[in-house]
């Protein structure tokens, strides 16, 4: 059964989003593999610190109903489509990883470029899955953390008093 990795994040009523996605998945998927909380500052624009976490699952779901259910579960927590990339969110569901699947077709890019990119998506990755690699470079998560970049890094975990 493929495994499948999912960056979250909020920004927006994050205290209520966070625990409503991990619910909606939990019913979905079954059981979660759930990385800490990080809170991270806005990349690309200023707002509100985001929460963000990965959570691992298993589905023998194809890779696009797992993406249809994932923006399902946004619109369902007041995410609207007309956003833009680096705005404010109430959800951000992204599926960064499934199996080792390699698939750039349109809105659907797996993996997801942002593993490598920002360390609110890598960071958690590494925590719950450190010896998976990466399907194009073939590095561990682990490996890609240790080697990321942290000079300006503004995340720090944390435990917000629903995750207690």
């Amino acid at each position: 059964m493929p495994k499948g990795y999912i960056s979250i994040g909020s920004n927006i009523d994050k205290d209520k989003n966070i625990p409503g996605s991990l619910q909606a998945l939990k019913q979905l998927f079954g059981e979660l593999t759930v990385s800490s909380i990080y809170e991270s500052e806005p990349v690309g624009f200023s707002g509100d610190t985001f929460y963000n976490l990965v959570v691992g699952f298993d589905s023998d779901l194809e890779v696009r109903e797992v993406a249809r259910q994932l923006r399902q579960i946004e619109l369902d927590n007041g995410r609207t489509r007309d956003c833009q990339k680096f705005s404010s969110r109430t959800l951000d569901l992204d599926l960064i990883l499934y199996s080792d699947l390699i698939v750039n077709d349109g809105r659907l890019q797996i993996p997801r470029d942002e593993i490598e990119r920002y360390a609110f998506v890598l960071e958690p990755l590494a925590e719950i899955a450190p010896t998976l690699k990466h399907p194009v470079t073939d590095k561990s998560y682990a490996e890609l953390w240790e080697k990321f970049d942290k000079t300006d890094l503004k995340q720090k975990r944390v435990t917000p008093d629903w995750a207690r």
